[in-house]
């Protein structure tokens, strides 16, 4: 009866803690995937960046370079992030797959210890078996032992991770699981993205400014293709020239509207680029501007994402997440497993303990059957005295 109830909390367990684990592995690549994909549209958004042009304006060459340089820091920081979740994730499913092994073990474990009741004689038989069932007994208490000690590293990271949280520390053994992107390509990337959306929304106030909003005399033909009607509003610089946030002023736009209005200001134009109606941006300006406000509003709201890998925060957060969602199923299935474990070994120990004495004593019997059939009969023994 122990044996059976044992093997049902070990299977149960073993399944139980088979889904959490997988649970919390897919939970944990599925931030890492999430953060390298972030990082790879950062890297891709700057390198549009490099190819916006505003009427023939376009980024320094040293922006330019740089944008190379971080690309190459991005690009090596999200294949480092991808490698290490890749190898964690690995080494975690050639675990689940010898763990698979444990209900096996337990139904070969419930077999022997029906078979050692059932089989009466077949003496060669018996004796492997018992010799198979103290095999199985001494393996399945080294796997208890294992399990005991997972059960424990499990508690004692899910701890770990709680501390982290509250006081997060640098080259930990947590790294083992999901690392922190180096911090000096963290601030790289989030002072490139600074310096690129304001350097593209000066270009485009440039251009609206000094050109668009002016009507040069006939003589200025390199700066007149016939722009008239009302002024086009300029661009908000969400930063300042030192990269501190800049907050708007009354009549500047945003990067949520700039391109909505900006449509009510373009002409038509003629073959040669020159506007036929009344408006001061052509499709061709317009177009460059729109681009120019779409690559500055997505590094914009990279910006967030860029700070807190700055300080690490998409590990603070998963973290809370395994600790508060994860912890606890892993440890109680965790549990499940080596009290199964250990009352599967317990039962069969006993039963083959039990079996050996009643083997014993049933032999015993048999010889004492034969030695008494052997025996002369009370009348044989008087007819022999008379």
């Amino acid at each position: 009866m122990c044996c059976s109830v044992g093997c049902v909390v070990l299977y149960t367990g073993q399944g139980k803690f088979n889904d959490s684990t997988t649970d919390t592995l897919d939970y944990v690549v599925s931030q890492s995937n999430d953060t390298v994909y972030k990082l790879n549209n950062v890297s891709s958004i700057l390198s549009v960046a490099k190819g916006i042009e505003v009427n023939q304006a376009s980024l320094p060459s040293d922006i330019k370079n740089h944008i190379d340089k971080v690309h190459e820091m991005i690009k090596g920081a999200a294949q480092n992030l991808k490698f290490e979740t890749r190898k964690n994730e690995n080494d975690i499913k050639r675990v689940l797959k010898d763990v698979l092994a444990l209900i096996i073990i337990a139904a070969v474990m419930l077999l022997v210890a029906l078979l050692v009741f059932s089989i009466l004689g077949l003496q060669v038989l018996v004796y492997i078996l018992v010799i198979l069932g103290w095999i199985l007994v001494t393996a399945t208490l080294i796997l208890c032992g294992i399990f005991l000690a997972l059960h424990n590293v499990m508690g004692d990271t899910c701890v770990a991770m709680d501390e982290w949280v509250q006081n997060p520390m640098a080259h930990t053994a947590l790294d083992d699981i999901l690392p922190c992107v180096d911090n000096t390509t963290a601030q790289e990337t989030l002072s490139q993205s600074k310096d690129v959306t304001f350097q593209l929304v000066a270009i485009v106030n440039n251009i609206i400014t000094n050109v668009s909003n002016i009507d040069p005399p006939p003589f200025a033909h390199f700066l007149s293709y016939n722009q008239s009607g009302p002024l086009v509003p300029t661009l908000c610089n969400p930063l300042n020239a030192n990269k501190t946030d800049r907050i708007c002023q009354t009549g500047e736009l945003s990067f949520d509207n700039a391109i909505m209005v900006w449509r009510n200001y373009v002409c038509q134009v003629s073959a040669n680029d020159t506007c036929t109606t009344v408006g001061r941006l052509t499709p061709k300006m317009y177009k460059q501007m729109s681009d120019a406000v779409s690559v500055s509003d997505g590094l914009t709201e990279s910006r967030q994402f860029l700070a807190g890998l700055l300080d690490c925060s998409f590990v603070r957060e998963t973290f809370m997440g395994i600790h508060k969602d994860h912890c606890p199923d892993l440890n109680k299935y965790s549990e499940w497993i080596y009290i199964g474990l250990a009352m599967v070994s317990a039962a069969v120990m006993l039963s083959l303990v039990l079996w050996v004495l009643y083997a014993r004593e049933r032999k015993h019997r048999r010889y004492t059957k034969l030695m008494v059939q052997s025996a002369p009969s009370p009348a044989a023994i008087n007819r022999q005295w008379k």
